[in-house]
């Protein structure tokens, strides 16, 4: 599971998913990337899940990057705790998704085969994706 070694702050405001994704919104290493169309919350366990149905796939003949790191931590209160006493403490690792962001790269496979392992991923995920192309400069 991803984690961050180190980290600011240990116990992060919510925060606003306004607007599209700023960087890491084209395909910089592979020929396809999963694409994010929607905002939302990708947690530590749904980038592995999706990661190992792509790998699956892949397997030897290609490559493939993840394009996404779960940085901020998401508290929670114990069960029937009452109200008060400050804020819970960290149960796991999301990243935040604008859309527009690359979720995932491949390399080495052809078009129909990644669209195929892109889907199973796509289904892992709590947002909507899509599979896009490599824009080659000037062409």
């Amino acid at each position: 599971m991803l984690a961050p070694r180190k980290i600011k702050y240990r116990k992060p405001q919510k925060g606003k998913m306004r607007g599209m994704a700023n960087t890491g919104d084209y395909v910089a290493f592979g020929t396809f990337g999963l694409k994010a169309l929607e905002c939302g919350w990708i947690t530590s366990r749904q980038i592995e899940a999706a990661r190992i149905t792509i790998s699956r796939r892949v397997r030897k003949v290609g490559r493939m990057w993840i394009r996404i790191f779960p940085h901020k931590a998401i508290t929670k209160k114990p069960a029937e705790t009452r109200m008060g006493k400050g804020k819970g403490s960290p149960e796991y690792w999301v990243a935040v998704i604008k859309p527009g962001r690359i979720l995932f790269e491949i390399e080495g496979l052809n078009e129909s085969e990644a669209q195929e392992a892109f889907k199973l991923a796509a289904h892992k995920l709590p947002v909507k994706a899509k599979m896009v192309g490599r824009r080659e400069l000037g062409a």
